[in-house]
């Protein structure tokens, strides 16, 4: 079957003969083949991402024409003349092959008679979020495989309230772009004819005002003094955020500012880094090297679409420590209820059921409600809009997600690093003052609520043979009957495909021990791997570090062994 369609595409007319000499090249690597051709790109619940070449399941401008030719359909269909007229926000990001895919997405657009907003510059994911809302427009799509390694590239879509789609119009999205025939069912228009029609707009820098004037008023302590000597070292890790957040440094007082040169310029072959992930601590020593030259005590590291945000700190020895997604997490909520005024009553802080929940303990204690989603900042940016139109009650104070992705305020409704790093350089100058530092009030956090500590633990398995290993787990996962793990008596199991708490079905299994360990299990939705997520308590910091090592390994051991 793979064979056919490979053969289907290399004798197509609409491929150049660069694409037909792509595939010539492997014509004798039947595994290559197999990999490229043995499914469709899948179109997920918020769009697509996967490997940059040509083939039916690789990132190419086929691939975005037909999503695209989906999108428009959909739009017709449920929103008519109006939603054409609204019209659609484009951005991109600095990845191999984004200005050719945002343009293409653009020519389908138009192609459909729906309007389009382009920005002419690379821009962040969350200010994707902003435009499509600050411009009122039906729909917004980001081209961006955000945190995945350069091969990548992907294609992220937008509903009107500038979060990424849920349902019901990601069922119907995807429903029409996998009935999409990618040969035949294409309009498309050309660029340049676009432009001059008017059809494609460029998106005006008086965005860029809106949304950077949006985030300086999440900050929360701004009279002290202090800033314009604090030094920090930032880093983009060659992405696109350096402009957009150095500016928002600046412009709330922070003047020692140093950038890591080498990586400052937006590079989709990300010379110094092949995993520009802050999540990753060895993409820190450029900047730690730099810190430690100018004498820097904070390092801020962005992804490279601009919503991720890392840091390195200094310890009590002096020594650099790299907090994980949920210890930054936690720093922010506590930061965010021991200083924010006016915390309304019905204030509410959410995260997903991967995350830390430590935040439960944090805000419990402090009167606050949580709620707890799947995994995927969409689902946070639902629950706001929830709020907004009294579906639920609460009035949103801070999102987070374990992979480093934060939200405060309600300016874009995706994960935020530019408002993230401007509070986290605001904490660390506040704590400073005081003489503090992140490093002690996160031991302070751990003191004052128990020490709950993670690890995630994620697992490559790539190719068809990869996904198909991750399904036998998942299925192993669910078939058995539990009853201990690691020595300690499971006290809650959950099957999140049967619906858990309310929400939406998903292929994830969760296991809460009788000494309040967490165990999660679940495949990413964004690269070929498997996640187990380990989070362990104790009063004793020595203790619960202990439970953790031992604990990690007898659940890889556990599930190795199903």
């Amino acid at each position: 079957m793979f064979m056919s369609e490979y053969n289907k595409w290399l004798n197509s007319d609409i491929l150049t003969s660069k694409e037909k000499e792509e595939l010539k090249s492997i014509a004798d690597n039947e595994k290559e083949i197999e990999n490229r051709f043995y499914t469709d790109l899948s179109f997920g619940t918020a769009g697509m991402r996967g490997i940059r070449g040509v083939g039916k399941n690789r990132m190419n401008r086929h691939n975005i024409r037909k999503a695209t030719q989906g999108l428009a359909n959909y739009i017709i269909s449920t929103t008519g003349e109006l939603g054409k007229r609204k019209g659609v926000a484009i951005a991109y990001d600095c990845r191999l092959d984004s200005i050719e895919n945002a343009e293409n997405t653009a020519m389908v657009l138009a192609g459909n008679g729906i309007k389009v907003y382009l920005f002419k510059e690379y821009r962040t994911t969350p200010e994707l979020s902003f435009a499509t809302r600050e411009l009122k427009c039906q729909a917004g799509i980001m081209i961006t495989a955000s945190h995945n390694p350069k091969e990548y590239n992907g294609y992220k879509v937008y509903w009107e309230d500038g979060a990424q789609i849920v349902d019901p119009q990601a069922k119907g999205i995807v429903d029409s772009v996998n009935s999409i025939d990618v040969f035949s069912d294409i309009k498309i228009i050309d660029f340049n004819k676009a432009l001059n029609d008017g059809i494609v707009e460029y998106i005006s820098e008086k965005v860029d005002e809106r949304y950077l004037s949006e985030v300086k008023k999440n900050a929360i302590n701004t009279d002290f003094l202090g800033r314009e000597n604090f030094k920090i070292v930032y880093s983009p890790l060659h992405g696109v955020a350096g402009r957009a957040v150095t500016r928002i440094l600046e412009e709330t007082g922070f003047k020692s500012i140093e950038v890591v040169k080498e990586q400052i310029k937006p590079d989709g072959n990300f010379p110094t880094c092949a995993y520009a992930n802050p999540e990753d601590t060895s993409v820190f020593k450029l900047s730690t090297d730099l810190a430690d030259k100018i004498g820097a005590k904070l390092c801020i590291a962005n992804d490279p679409d601009g919503d991720r945000v890392g840091i390195a700190v200094l310890d009590e020895a002096g020594k650099w420590f790299i907090p994980n997604g949920n210890q930054i997490g936690i720093l922010i909520a506590e930061y965010i209820l021991m200083n924010k005024k006016d915390i309304p009553n019905n204030g509410v802080m959410i995260s997903t059921i991967v995350s830390t929940p430590l935040l439960d303990t944090i805000a419990k204690e402090n009167g606050i409600k949580t709620f707890r989603t799947l995994t995927g900042f969409k689902y946070i940016g639902e629950k706001i809009r929830q709020f907004e139109t009294n579906e639920l009650d609460g009035t949103f104070l801070f999102g987070f997600e374990e992979a480093i992705g934060y939200l405060v305020g309600t300016h874009v409704r995706d994960k935020d690093a530019v408002v993230a790093s401007m509070l986290i350089a605001e904490m660390a100058v506040f704590y400073e003052q005081k003489g503090s530092s992140l490093y002690r009030e996160l031991n302070r956090i751990y003191e004052k609520y128990g020490w709950r500590l993670e690890q995630t633990i994620p697992i490559t398995k790539g190719g068809k043979d990869g996904l198909e290993e991750i399904a036998k787990i998942m299925k192993k996962m669910k078939e058995v009957e539990h009853k201990e793990i690691a020595g300690v008596k499971i006290k809650e199991y959950f099957d999140f495909n049967k619906g858990v708490n309310g929400l939406p079905k998903s292929d994830v299994v969760q296991f809460i021990l009788e000494d309040e360990t967490y165990l999660t299990v679940r495949p990413s939705g964004t690269e070929p791997k498997i996640k187990y997520y380990i989070s362990v308590i104790d009063r004793e910091k020595i203790v619960a570090e202990k439970k953790l090592e031992r604990v990690v390994d007898e659940f890889q051991r556990y599930v190795e062994s199903l």
